[in-house]
This record gives C-alpha cells, structure tokens and sequence, in this order.
C-alpha cells in the first residue's frame, strides 16, 4: 500500500499533507495559464497559504460549522482551495455542475441554503447574478475570473477572488485561532458536502456525505488500486461528481499523486500529449470515442492495413490470455506497427485506465486490453461515496466491474421474493461465489447518511437493516461483480418478457455509424431504437458515393442512409436473442447532451426525456406496426 498521510477527515488530510510537505517544494497542482502555454505548477506551500487565506476570508464572513458553501466552476485549482478552505472551518461544500441552467442551480443553492457562492467565469457569474435575488440565504458572490460585462462586476454582492485572498491573508493572524479551533471540532461523522444527484427523473437531491464516507472510500480504494507520489493524474471529469472527487481528487493528493487540470472537457486529447498523464479516471464516453476514432482510420484505409490491424488485435487478444513464446515477439511487432500510436496520443505514460459512472461496453473494453492498455472498470453510486467494487490491476474481468472494495459488503437481493441470493465483503476476496440475478444491495463506512431535508427519500433508499438499494440489477460471476441494469430502466414487452436495454445499447454503440442510441418497447411486440448517428462517419461516407446534403436534417432523411443503418442493425441484432432484437429505428438530428436536457451532466441517458422529446418518433414506429 502506498505511504498516505494519516488522517480521520478531510481536515486532517489538508493539515497533514501541508505540514509533510512544509518547505520542501512538492508540485501538487498543475495548470495552464493560456491554450499555448506548457503547465505551470503549483506547490503545496502555496496551496498552504491560499486555503488559509480563504478560511480566513470564510470566517470573516461569519461562515458557521455546518454552514454551506457553494462553488460552481470547471475543474482547476481555486476550486481545491476552497474546498479545502470549506473543509478546514468546518463547513459543508455543495459544488454544482457547469451546465446546470439558472433555475436547477437555484434549486441547489435554496434546497441547501448557501451563504457564499464561489463561480468560476463570467458565464457562470452571470448566471449567479441572475438568480442571486431568488436565494434568500446567499450574501455574497465570488468570482475566480474577471468577468468581461463589467456591470457583473458592479453589483455589491460581487468580488473577485484574488481580492478574497488578499483580504483573507490579512486577517489571517487575527483569525487563526478561531480556524484552529474549528479543526479540532471537525468529527468524522459530521458531513462535509452535499452532492446533488443529476437524476435522470425528479428533482435533484443533495446526498449528505460525511468525511468517515468519504475518507474510508479514500483509504480503500487506495488499497484496492495501487498509486503513488511518482503517477500524474490528468483531472477533467467534474469535481462535483462523487467519482472524480475521491478518486482522482482525495485519493491522489492523500497519496503524493500531481493533479493536472485538463483545460476543458473538450480539450483532453490535446492535453493528454501536454501531461502525460500515468492515470486517467473516466467514464465510458472517452473510450468510446478514441475506440471509434480508431476503427474509422482503420476502415479508411487500405486492405492492407485492415489485415495489419486486425492481427494485432487477435495477437494482443492471445496475448492478453497468458500465451506467450512466439506470440511475446508478434505482440512487440504488434506494439510497434499499431498500439504505440495509440498510446502516444494518450501521452505514451498511462498505467492505469479507471472507468466508472456507467457500464463499459465489453468489446471496447476488450479491444484496450489487446492493446495493453487494460481498463479498470469499477461501480458506485454517489451515495457510497462513491466506490463499491472496482477491478485490480492484472486481475481485471472483462464485462465485469470487479471485487468489493475493503471495508464494504455487497448483497444482491431477489426481484421476485427480495431474497438474499448472496453477499461479499471487500475482506471475503478471493471467493467463487456466483449467483442469480437482482438488486445490487450496499452497506458499509461508505454509505451516505441520508439525503438532505429529505427523510423520504432517505428510507426509501436505505432500509432498517442498514442496506443501501441500488436500483442497479447485477450479480456475483466467481466474485465478480456484474452489472445487468437498472430496475427502472427494464423493458417489459407485450409478451410480459424482462429486457435491459443497457446491454443492447452498448452493443450498438460499438458501431462506427452509431454516436448515441436509446432502446425503446415499453408494452410492445418489439423492440426498437432512436439513434443519433455518427455524423462524420456517415457525411464522409455520403460525399465519397457523390451524395451531397445541406444539414444534419437532409442526412437522415435519405433513403441511401436509412439503408445503411438498417443494413448495420440488422447485422448487429443477429447477437441478441429474439425478443431483444432491434427490429425498427428512428433517426436524429441533434446529439443528445447535457445542456439540450437529454443526459446527465455524468452522461447517462434521460430516458423520460428522450421518451417525451422523440414520442412522436416512438409513436410512429409502432404504431405503423399496428396500421
């Protein structure tokens, strides 16, 4: 296990971590100050000394143990200092996503009663300053960049953080006592933060997770998978996500890892050359796109390649599985001709590939393993902090997410009869049980202590013995922990048959021609699919036959394209069993994202929304059926 500081909260973790690396010139952040410039790094002797400012600042401000502070900003470093400042007065940090319009923001910051609200840019100030007069618990914003509109600047409720420092540093000395004396009334049980929950129905609720939940999930997942002060981490996922917050934040700097910021969601290829990263915590979207990006160069070019591509694959594959002797040579061949490229543009150092928020299709998944670059797919949810099982390295399954962590007991629970079909704790590892499917139960140091203002809720989600109910279907394969979907997301067809979508899709999506698709049958004779292609494979497929298009409307109503994905679902479908096969589509236009409403910020599809937005779609395809 890699040397971490001792610690009991995440205010111990800050003050351990400064007092270790005191005067010793450790890195810890990295950032970019412009697109062109290299990484700029950041010692811990200023983190030191920017938190303390901000703690200051905080108490001057009258901020209370238990009060919230919110923050609403992309991944960078002010957002680690004031967190960590948050975390050192004994507050509680409620961080929002970036996309989230005014009125769910609104709803965060009234639901959970925020008194300063730290934003990021001018966007994201505007916005605060659009709904600052609806949160009557908010006194003050703070804003990370100098706005461009200067009259968001003007209103007296707004500062600039480099002000804040300043401010905060100068009464540091009057305040330090208080800020002492605050740390040492922080417990483990006392919340630290409440992560709101995207929800793919309903209203957000704001999960309350304590530094026991979230410091446990640290020390265990540390001790699962293996990381060190010698590994850099490049940070793009959301902060404000359970998964990006312990694992690529908590659990890196608690072990010496370098965090360096991606500029955006959008720029990580560009950055990952820049970094050169050693661990790359993701969801699944990311290794979808590089897969297809792979397989559309390989379809463009010539036989030759295809062929040479192709064996690679199939060597990797054998080597993958233990064979070794002449197959050890044809893979280095197989390094030299086809994988080192792929992995020069990740940076040319990742040892570790960590997947979570969403289920990895299998044949990416097995496609990064023949290339030796193996995935480590692991599963939670925000209310377990989030870690409940994750593969280890040279010990991965495929279509699996792993063992229990340490410290954690996993149970699933029959459907029909809410039998205990099985458990394991994360301590139980190596075992060989197996067994039948259903709801995935959780408990342990990790699970939330209930949702905020929301007793309801909270028993629903947590029953009287304890457990945690997931939602999530899966099952025990020889101690490994498989996840077949969730409960709400089960199709029951006219037939009275139970059909998982997830599974489905993720076959789908291993299509170059497909970006997006969502399963759809509810009551029906069949299945079928809206599906949002890959409109630059498709587009360039169009022009190389001389068909021209004017839009992304005009492609989708061509008879030539509509062959082509008939053809493509046909051919897929021929893998599933007869009542999961796709029997008819709708395409299009528009691609399904966060700010259009049809997914999370976390990138799980809004089922409802997709359903209520295309039923016209879905109405039409069987009802043409029934006509």
């Amino acid at each position: 296990m890699p040397t971490i500081v001792p610690f009991e909260t995440l205010t111990e973790l800050f003050l351990n971590l400064s007092e270790k690396h005191k005067g010793k010139d450790k890195n810890q952040f990295y950032y970019k100050p412009t697109p062109d410039t290299p990484y700029k790094p950041i010692q811990w002797d200023q983190v030191t000394d920017d938190v303390s400012s901000i703690a200051s600042y905080l108490i001057e401000k009258g901020v209370e143990k238990g009060d919230r502070v919110g923050i609403l900003s992309e991944n960078r470093y002010e957002w680690a200092v004031v967190d960590l400042a948050i975390q050192l007065v004994g507050g509680i940090n409620v961080s929002l996503y970036t996309t989230l319009p005014p009125h769910q923001s609104a709803y965060i910051l009234q639901d959970s009663g925020v008194k300063i609200f730290f934003v990021s840019t001018g966007f994201q100030l505007k916005k605060a300053v659009e709904i600052f007069d609806d949160c009557e618990d908010l006194s003050e914003v703070i804003a990370f960049d100098e706005p461009k509109l200067e009259h968001l600047q003007e209103e007296n409720y707004v500062r600039m953080f480099d002000d804040v420092l300043l401010d905060g540093g100068k009464h540091l000395q009057k305040n330090w006592d208080t800020i002492k004396k605050r740390t040492q009334e922080v417990e483990p049980d006392d919340v630290c933060t409440l992560i709101y929950t995207s929800g793919t129905t309903g209203k957000p609720k704001g999960a309350m997770l304590t530094h026991h939940n979230i410091v446990s999930n640290v020390k265990a997942a540390t001790q699962h998978i293996y990381w060190d002060h010698t590994d850099r981490l490049l940070s793009f996922l959301p902060l404000c996500h359970s998964f990006e917050r312990t694992a690529g934040y908590y659990a890196m700097i608690s072990s010496g890892v370098e965090i360096y910021y991606a500029e955006s969601v959008d720029t990580v290829s560009k950055n990952m050359p820049e970094a050169k990263p050693t661990i790359m915590i993701s969801v699944p979207r990311l290794f979808e796109k590089m897969y297809n990006l792979i397989v559309k160069s390989v379809e463009e070019g010539s036989d030759a390649k295809k062929a040479i591509f192709n064996w690679a694959v199939e060597t990797g594959r054998k080597y993958s599985e233990g064979k070794r002797g002449l197959v050890t040579l044809q893979k280095k061949i197989a390094d030299k001709l086809v994988f080192d490229k792929l992995k020069e543009r990740t940076g040319g150092h990742v040892r570790l590939f960590v997947s979570g928020g969403a289920a990895l299709p299998p044949d990416i998944d097995t496609f990064f393993q023949c290339a030796g670059m193996n995935i480590l797919q692991g599963y939670g949810l925000t209310e377990t902090s989030p870690v409940m099982a994750a593969n280890k390295p040279g010990q991965e399954k495929i279509g699996a997410v792993g063992t229990i962590i340490p410290g954690v007991t996993v149970a699933i629970q029959g459907l029909e009869n809410a039998e205990m079909l099985g458990q394991i704790s994360g301590e139980d590892y190596p075992t060989s049980l197996s067994t039948g499917e259903g709801e995935i139960l959780c408990k342990g140091p990790n699970v939330m202590k209930g949702y905020w203002k929301n007793e309801e809720a909270t028993n629903e989600m947590i029953d009287d013995d304890g457990w945690l109910h997931t939602g999530d279907v899966g099952k025990f394969d020889d101690g490994f922990l498989k996840i077949t979907d969730r409960i709400k997301h089960m199709i029951v067809n006219a037939g009275g048959k139970n059909i998982y979508p997830g599974p489905i899709e993720d076959l789908f999506k291993t299509s170059k021609w497909i970006d997006q698709i969502v399963v759809v049958g509810e009551g029906q004779n069949y299945m079928a699919a809206i599906i949002v292609p890959d409109f630059e494979a498709v587009g360039k497929f169009l022009k190389d036959q001389g068909i021209k298009f004017a839009d992304n409307n005009e492609l989708i109503a061509l008879d030539e394209v509509k062959d082509l994905f008939k053809k493509e679902i046909r051919s897929f479908s021929k893998e599933l069993a007869s009542h999961e096969k796709i029997r008819d589509f709708r395409l299009v236009a528009d691609e399904f994202t966060v700010e259009t409403g049809e997914i999370t910020p976390t990138l799980k599809v809004k089922r409802r929304v997709i359903a209520d937005k295309y039923g016209h779609l879905i109405d039409d395809i069987f009802n043409e059926d029934k006509d």
